[in-house]
């Protein structure tokens, strides 16, 4: 079907409006839309089936085409958040682009739409050239500066981009309606958390604040994207899963060909929405390791860390200081209680690592990896006397590769031995520890070993470094 033909055909069920609101009557779609809509939103929340095939959605003549059936249940959810996700191809983008527009014709209506980079914004086909497509032709008006479409009514939708850590502050003084993130699994969490900030409404107000995302598996942000909208669903934070079946207007077979020249994980990630699709290192395995509600309170425990001390930036995947504390039973079973990471200044790290010291008590011996040669011995010297004086702590040397020193703790996993006590990090640590030694990032497993490797020591394996310094020269004598 054309997108003309499928305008007109829309429009006929339209009350047209450029500043009094419009309504769609859900009565006068197509019964395989409509009814399709209402099988998708009792995967994710209560329906009320004869409330909606008579109901009526806010609507406006500058949302160029009718919602297929998924996208329409997208738009009918009223949570607060939502992710629409799974196969490429699907429609996703598009529904984003819908729902930031479904409330333009009310005054004081902003919404906000975000891709990583502006280069992603204004692609052949993306969210800002679809915008063009669709309102060129309209009473709104397009201000090239502020990348944002004008409305008769006063609304306004934005578009931005989050490329950078501090980028997000750029929307610091805005207030927003709607805020919806395109691919958000290419965003970091801290992104996505802080613009919640900015969604706020006047009081009286009867417009609905969204939080509003949309993206495949896999990315940088994959793993904390499946633990919020997968892990932690509630009422008020649903997942409406996508597939390439949902979208009526793609050559199915001429994509799904192209998809096929991917690699297994990628392919199963796109052409299926498979979000437990990752390629494997080898080393250990999800299922080795036993989810359970609390530790012995009899266990030894020892926090150990890996530190590093790099901010992100754009273009740059820095490594993680990550924590990891561990307790071994009177049995000799093992438990990893916790793991804390961040990534951040040298500053930050420190006080990190003070904060969770104090939080797991002074009863906890604190290790950390020293690095090689004289900045090492320094750096857990000035640990010792300035950040956690008063507490069991030592610096321990490393030897050896990652994956060698990983070695023990994977035998422990394999064996049922090493049990993880329920949290929200659990995800994370599962999903490196899967990749391991071929991912991104080994900070976890890496922190996770050394902790074992304590527990197992004997007192004198470990180094307590204490270093004089000349009041003049600081070099070590």
């Amino acid at each position: 079907m054309s997108l003309d033909h499928r305008v007109s055909t829309l429009e006929k069920h339209l009350v047209r409006a450029d500043v009094v609101p419009g309504f769609l009557k859900l009565s006068e779609l197509p019964q395989e839309v409509v009814e399709g809509a209402i099988q998708a939103l009792k995967g994710c929340q209560t329906v009320d089936e004869q409330a909606i095939r008579s109901m009526s959605i806010p609507w406006t003549r500058y949302i160029r085409v009718q919602p297929t059936a998924k996208q329409l249940a997208f738009l009918l959810l009223d949570c607060r958040e939502a992710l629409y996700g799974g196969s490429a191809g699907g429609g996703k983008s598009l529904a984003l682009l819908m729902g930031a527009l479904q409330y333009v014709s009310h005054p004081h209506y902003s919404a906000l739409l975000l891709r990583r980079t502006y280069s992603d914004l204004s692609l052949p086909g993306a969210l800002m050239d679809v915008a063009q497509h669709w309102l060129s032709r309209t009473p709104a008006k397009w201000n090239d500066t502020e990348k944002t479409w004008n409305f008769p009514s006063g609304a306004t939708l934005t578009f931005g981009y989050l490329a950078g850590e501090a980028d997000k502050y750029r929307y610091q003084s805005s207030q927003f309606l709607m805020v919806g993130y395109d691919e958000l699994t290419q965003f970091q969490e801290s992104d996505y958390r802080y613009l919640f900030s900015r969604l706020r409404r006047r009081e009286g107000s009867d417009i609905p604040i969204r939080m509003r995302a949309a993206s495949n598996p896999g990315g940088q942000g994959h793993t904390w994207v499946r633990q919020r909208f997968m892990e932690e669903a509630n009422k008020e934070r649903v997942f409406l899963s996508a597939s390439l079946d949902d979208n009526p207007h793609i050559d199915r077979q001429e994509y799904i060909q192209s998809l096929m020249e991917l690699d297994p994980v990628t392919r199963e990630q796109l052409l299926n929405g498979d979000w437990t699709a990752r390629a494997e290192g080898g080393k250990f395995k999800r299922e080795w390791f036993e989810i359970v509600d609390a530790a012995p309170p009899d266990c030894t425990k020892v926090r150990f860390w890996d530190l590093a001390a790099t901010e992100p930036k754009p273009g740059k995947d820095p490594d993680w200081t990550a924590g990891c504390l561990m307790g071994k039973s009177a049995d000799n079973v093992l438990y990893i209680l916790n793991v804390t990471r961040m990534r951040g200044t040298p500053n930050a790290v420190e006080q990190l690592v003070k904060q969770t010291a104090e939080i797991d008590g002074r009863g906890v011996a604190v290790r950390m990896e020293q690095e090689p040669g004289a900045s090492g011995v320094k750096a857990i010297d000035d640990y010792q006397r300035r950040v956690l004086m008063g507490w069991d702590f030592a610096g321990v040397r490393s030897t050896g590769a990652k994956e060698v020193r990983a070695n023990p703790l994977a035998s422990q996993a394999q064996a049922g031995n090493v049990k993880l006590v329920r949290g929200a990090w659990i995800n994370n640590f599962l999903d490196e520890a899967e990749l391991f030694p071929h991912g991104a990032h080994d900070d976890q497993v890496d922190a996770a070993s050394g902790a074992l490797g304590e527990l197992s020591a004997s007192a004198e394996d470990v180094v307590q470094t204490v270093v004089w310094y000349d009041p003049v020269d600081i070099s070590p004598i």
